[in-house]
C-alpha cells in the first residue's frame, strides 16, 4: 500500500494526531532535560512534521471532498 494511501484512510482525529503528539512530545523533553542539542534538534523535527503536516492536508483526497462538498452547501 502506498504511503499516500495509509494516510486517506486515517480519521481526521488520527491526522491530527499525528501532527500534534510528536511536537507536544518534544516539547515535553525540552521541558524536562532543557536546552540542550538534542531538544533543539527534535524540536525542529517536529516542527518541520507539524508544518509539513498542516500544509499537505489540503491535498488529501478526504479533504479535497470536503473542499468540494462546502462549496455545493454555499451555492
Amino acid at each position: 500500500m502506498p504511503l499516500g494511501n495509509l494516510v486517506d484512510t486515517l480519521s481526521p482525529l488520527a491526522r491530527v494526531a499525528t501532527a500534534v503528539i510528536p511536537f507536544l512530545l518534544a516539547l515535553v523533553l525540552r521541558l524536562l532535560l532543557g536546552k540542550n542539542r538534542a531538544t533543539r534538534i527534535a524540536l525542529s523535527v517536529a516542527t518541520v512534521w507539524f508544518s509539513a503536516n498542516v500544509l499537505l492536508a489540503p491535498y488529501s483526497l478526504e479533504m479535497r471532498r470536503e473542499i468540494f462538498r462546502l462549496g455545493t452547501h454555499l451555492r
